[in-house]
């Protein structure tokens, strides 16, 4: 019983299994499809609702999409009807290389609830590549006392297409003395090998010509031939044989040219000719043959030039020790290329906007692109500018960046800048590349001119000459070109009374002042006007300045003699008691001088006198005053000539006369008889010196009318014909006082001055003195009870 249950058991055990195995089979291939290349966009690709055992609906309704790695997106995920679509043209060779299968992973993504599940896609190789062989011919020799069924090595056809669609055979014709065959490498790969069958005889037949085809398993199939030269030669029956099949090398990228790369060895038992080997590469791509050389005698492989991690990882090639007598072998070379930092950053420059105006804000003035050759971490860079500068990078795209502007440029602070932009890798050791650019910065017109002072004194003596050169103003701008040109210009006065533009004028270009008259202290002491400057920007801005012109004085104006009068009509006397005491007040010369400062500063001088000794003036204030007592020798009429000099350089005068009459008491006649014998004069009585005294006076007064009006008119009509405007540097009271000491004229006097004003112009007119009273010294009484003494000597 016991082994029909055993036999029973294991039936089951095996179908336990099938089932498991189918159950896995299909959960595998739950997420697999696959596609031929080169179908066209939207063809089907399968129904991932059916592959998922999923209604339509809720693929839909749980968002159903499709992702992968990369950008590169080559399926499409229709939810509408779970179908599984191309969204382009997908081609093997290109997407895989030789790799098979050739497989794009991807991953169906659901919500609701979250669920991932990974798939693949499959893309099928289709024929559409036939084999090429690298040479079109193919040069063999063979030892004649080669065995049958002796193998030679053949050069492989290439073929883009994998699986079936790649090599599948060789044939070779004819076949008299050769066949070919087709061999399979560890990946799959076929590749030929001539078999000789019939043993050859090379005084028979030295040479044969061989077809070697190369046929895929594509349907249809396609192939492609070479042409096989084979040569008998003599026996040679030792093939070199290399101390190892295969040599695996690692050298740097940074290798300089001719670098030892490896040597390769191959021996060979044979002596002489025979045993003499060659080294050669065989079935070497183009690229390869232009980077290695080999040493035919030593077997030394250099480099023929530097090569480049960044363009190739790995080379491959197949080297042939040949011996004299023809024989071979072989022998694999794998090269690898180890990466180095040895490219730095590269900066490609966009476009560049210089100059840009000073008033710009965030503008773009370059737009850049950075890039590195190497890999990993030393193809990752940075990108900086130094920190002084109102600029700022911005990164647009990936390595993409732009120089922007940052802040308010100011063209007057800074008119250049140069900038340089930093790109770093970050390999060891760390590789940079700097880029200076140079941005430069156009002016606007932000900047009025500036004076150097903001008011301007300036002096001139009187009496220039037209057109001389006063002195000047100078403004400066701080902006370039226009924008900084000044020009000068003269300001109306606002209330029009100067006529300014009669007086200076401006030189636009420099600024320089000048008068265009002569000027006269006397009648303008200092005026100002407004100078402007403006810039030739636009729009044109301007400021302006006060100068101030003072004219000074030179000592032009002789003094002039106010009182005695000097005009040779009218006589001036002074009468003198004869019991005046030392230094009684006789008179007082008035003069005035037109100049200013110390140039009208006036002094007074005795120069002439009848009695030297009698009489002396005060130099500061003209007063006459008498020395000593009066004797009676002393003549009755006395003449004085003063002499009234001011204090310029050189000084100036003015000499004036004065009459004195010495009488007893104001009763005594006064006789204007110049020559007349001192005892004639004592003995004419006091009526005789009362008329001639009162028509002296009434005819001094009368010409002094005529000539206050004279003098009035004239200086009316010269107002009214003279331009000029001045003030008056020198003002006179109305009344000048002195208070004297003794005698007849104790009592205070003063002299009346008449001034006129008109248009600012102030001239003495009229002077007189007035003497309100005068006592008489023999009866005590007041002056008042004598009218007629007073009419003749203006009293009153």
């Amino acid at each position: 019983m016991e082994p029909r249950g055993e036999s029973i058991a294991y039936p089951r055990q095996v179908l336990l299994l099938f089932v498991l195995l189918c159950v896995y089979v299909s959960a595998s291939e739950l997420g697999r499809f696959s596609v031929a290349e080169e179908m066209e966009s939207r063809s089907f690709v399968g129904n991932v609702a059916k592959a998922l055992g999923l209604e339509v609906r809720e693929l839909s309704a749980r968002g159903g999409r499709i992702t992968s790695k990369g950008k590169k997106q080559h399926l499409h995920l229709n939810v509408q009807t779970g179908d599984l679509l191309l969204k382009e043209k997908l081609d093997r060779e290109e997407l895989c290389g030789p790799a098979e299968p050739c497989v794009l992973p991807f991953q169906i993504l659901l919500e609701n609830p979250l669920h991932i599940i990974p798939a693949e896609l499959r893309v099928l190789d289709i024929n559409d590549h036939a084999p090429m062989f690298p040479d079109v011919e193919m040069l063999l020799k063979i030892r004649e006392n080669s065995p049958p069924e002796s193998l030679f090595s053949l050069k492989n056809a290439l073929d883009l297409d994998v699986g079936i669609n790649n090599v599948q055979n060789y044939t070779v014709t004819p076949d008299s003395h050769f066949c070919v065959h087709t061999r399979t490498r560890s990946d799959g790969r076929k590749y030929p090998e001539l078999v000789l069958h019939k043993a050859l005889d090379r005084e028979e037949q030295p040479e044969f010509s061989l077809t070697l085809t190369a046929v895929d398993g594509g349907s249809p199939p396609k192939s492609g031939t070479a042409q096989i030269r084979v040569l008998v030669v003599d026996v040679n029956d030792n093939t070199p044989v290399f101390a190892q099949p295969q040599y695996e090398v690692q050298i740097p990228e940074d290798s300089p040219i001719d670098f030892l790369v490896v040597t390769v060895s191959a021996r060979d038992l044979d002596i002489g000719s025979n045993g003499e080997i060659s080294y050669t590469l065989i079935q070497s791509s183009e690229e390869v043959s232009q980077t290695f050389k080999v040493n035919p005698f030593s077997g030394e492989i250099r480099l023929k030039k530097q090569v480049d991690f960044e363009m190739i990882q790995l080379y491959e090639m197949d080297i042939e020790a040949t011996d004299g007598g023809g024989l071979s072998g072989k022998c694999t070379v794998r090269i690898h290329v180890m990466d180095l930092n040895d490219n730095p950053p590269e900066l490609a420059l966009s476009s560049l906007n210089s100059p840009i105006p000073e008033d710009s804000s965030e503008v773009v003035v370059a737009v850049f692109s950075i890039s590195d050759r190497d890999s990993g971490d030393k193809g990752k860079m940075v990108c900086s500018i130094q920190d002084n500068v109102p600029f700022v990078l911005k990164s647009s795209l990936e390595n993409f960046y732009t120089l922007v502007t940052d802040g308010v440029l100011d063209r007057e602070i800074r008119n250049e800048y140069n900038i340089t932009i930093t790109v770093t890798d970050l390999g060891s050791p760390r590789l940079k590349t700097e880029q200076t650019i140079t941005v430069l910065i156009s002016d606007v017109n932000d900047n009025s001119p500036v004076f150097t002072q903001t008011a301007y004194t300036l002096y001139l003596r009187e009496n220039n000459s037209p057109a001389f050169h006063i002195g000047g103003v100078s403004a400066s701008d701080r902006d370039w070109g226009s924008n900084a040109r000044v020009i000068y210009s003269l300001l109306p006065p606002e209330t029009g009374e100067l006529p300014l533009f009669s007086y200076i004028s401006i030189n636009s270009d420099n600024g320089h002042l000048y008068a265009l008259r002569s000027l006269d202290y006397e009648a303008i002491q200092a005026f100002q006007f407004t100078v402007r400057a403006a810039d030739c920007g636009s729009p044109s801005l301007s400021s302006q300045a006060l100068v101030r012109l003072v004219i000074q004085d030179e000592n032009d104006n002789s003094p002039f003699v106010l009182y005695p009068l000097q005009n040779g009509t009218t006589l001036c006397n002074d009468l003198v008691p004869r019991t005046a005491e030392p230094g009684y007040l006789v008179t007082k010369v008035v003069a005035v001088d037109g100049d200013s400062g110390q140039n009208s500063w006036l002094s007074y001088q005795l120069l002439k006198a009848t009695d030297p000794g009698l009489f002396t003036i005060w130099a500061h204030n003209g007063e006459v005053r008498t020395l000593r007592s009066i004797s009676d020798r002393d003549a009755i009429k006395q003449k004085l000539l003063v002499l009234v000099k001011d204090n310029g350089q050189p000084p100036l005068s003015t000499a004036a006369t004065l009459n004195v009459f010495l009488v007893d008491g104001f009763s005594e006649p006064y006789l204007q008889l110049p020559d007349m014998p001192k005892e004639q004069a004592q003995t004419d009585s006091l009526t005789i010196y009362l008329v001639i005294s009162l028509a002296s006076v009434s005819f001094l007064f009368l010409v002094s009318v005529i000539l206050f009006i004279a003098v009035r008119l004239w200086r009316t009509k010269k107002d009214a014909t003279d331009g000029h405007q001045f003030r008056s540097n020198s003002s006179f009271p109305g009344h000048f006082v002195d208070v004297g000491g003794t005698g007849t004229l104790s009592q205070s006097y003063h002299y009346e001055v008449c001034l006129t004003n008109d248009s600012g112009n102030a001239e003495f007119q009229f002077l007189k003195p007035i003497i309100p009273r005068l006592p008489t010294q023999d009866s005590g009484r007041e002056l008042e009870e004598h009218p007629p003494f007073q009419k003749s000597f203006g009293l009153g």
